[in-house]
């Protein structure tokens, strides 16, 4: 189906309806299955999935098959008002049901706008400015809530894997960006950073996809692997990009001191790459693929510190996201199983949101904990299953029932 470039959209009887906070108005969602729907058209009406989360906005294009078949995988639906309005021709009418856009919706739609911007390193003039426009944007929406975005770094979606080449560079950028300033680095130069991160693995991005998704690589793709950090710098020249710093990082964010990184297998290696190795690495560890499940934070942090020998970069990555950070499943001493939601002044004082009651039954409405209270403390974490799963993390925020 995916193959042909294009797909159809059938409506199927399934109805959800969400009620909103924000808005206080019923959403009714009609879900979407594969039929009606070309690749590189607008779409005419917003694409949710199923807790009415916004994927992509009306009016949006499909890029490739690879992206319409991670929205299909997983789960499309569509609200009922603004599809009668599509099929009305009032598409550009007031949609008084849609929901308002959360941070969420705004994280899900940097994965495509860093798509594009990949895409426009095809030999178009001035991509070093659209990639600068690009990180301003990304800073803002880090620092309107850290919390949410250290969460989605942690709490990864499964249904996703294919886009782990968009999704990895922006969690790694994101990395990149909490430790700088750790670091004692500059604005200017975690700005860098960060455009390193965003770009250092342009040259394999669906090559990444396919190996999350699929678990197997062929030998082209290994080769591209190896050679992925010059392309991706003789890719950024072409483009534009003149700031040898960054493409330094770019080049050499794979190299190990004592030359047994690639592909140069360079004895020394430059400062900036070494820090974007640090965080490459570290969130490598905690997303997963689908031949394993992700290390936890705390595996992934002693793994990284025991490798660097106590380098400064996975000191301040460890320091940022601390012991228990936003996105952790944990027990607490109610006998709950809760998500921590907020960074505390201490790793024992974190904000976590219950999804289960003292028995391990789920609950409908999640309630707060502060687990600087003794009868909420953390006990240890634990893993993520299906009851953390199936929450979003809109309700975990308050911000959906």
């Amino acid at each position: 189906m995916c193959g042909t470039g294009r797909a159809n959209l059938a409506y199927i009887s399934t109805i959800r309806t969400l009620a909103s906070m924000e808005v206080g108005v019923a959403t009714q969602l009609l879900r979407l299955v594969a039929n009606q729907l070309k690749v590189g058209a607008a779409l005419p009406f917003s694409v949710r999935d199923e807790h009415g989360k916004l994927l992509l906005a009306r009016g949006q294009v499909l890029h490739n098959d690879h992206q319409l078949g991670a929205l299909l995988a997983r789960g499309l639906y569509v609200d009922q008002e603004e599809l009668r309005l599509a099929r009305e021709g009032k598409a550009g009418a007031a949609q008084p049901s849609s929901r308002q856009q959360t941070l969420f919706d705004l994280w899900e739609q940097a994965t495509w706008h860093l798509d594009r911007l990949h895409k426009s390193l095809d030999g178009t003039p001035g991509f070093a400015a659209r990639c600068d426009e690009f990180a301003t944007l990304f800073f803002d929406l880090v620092q309107r809530d850290v919390d949410i975005a250290i969460f989605l770094s942690v709490r990864q979606d499964v249904r996703r894997l294919h886009l782990y080449g968009l999704t990895h560079a922006l969690h790694t950028a994101l990395v990149c960006l909490l430790m700088g300033p750790r670091l004692g680095w500059d604005a200017s130069r975690t700005r860098t950073l960060v455009k390193a991160a965003l770009t250092m693995n342009v040259a394999i991005t669906d090559v990444q996809g396919r190996f999350a998704a699929v678990g197997h690589l062929t030998e082209r793709q290994r080769d591209q692997i190896r050679a992925h950090p010059q392309e991706a710098v003789q890719a950024l020249r072409a483009g534009g990009v003149e700031d040898e710093v960054w493409l330094r990082a770019v080049e050499q964010h794979h190299e190990r001191a004592g030359g047994s990184g690639y592909p140069m297998g360079l004895q020394e290696v430059d400062e900036t790459a070494m820090a974007l190795r640090m965080a490459d690495v570290f969130m490598a560890k905690i997303s997963p693929r689908v031949e394993r499940a992700a290390l936890s934070v705390q595996d992934a942090a002693r793994q990284m510190y025991a490798e660097a020998q106590g380098h400064p970069s996975a000191a301040a990555i460890i320091k940022e996201y601390g012991i228990y950070p936003p996105g952790n499943v944990v027990k607490l001493a109610s006998g709950e199983l809760a998500v921590v939601i907020r960074r505390g002044a201490t790793a024992q004082a974190a904000l976590a949101a219950a999804v289960t009651d003292k028995a391990g039954m789920p609950v409908v409405h999640t309630a707060r904990r502060d687990t600087s209270q003794p009868a909420y403390a953390i006990r240890s974490s634990a893993p993520d299953g299906p009851v953390t799963q199936r929450v979003p993390p809109e309700r975990l925020y308050g911000l959906a029932h």
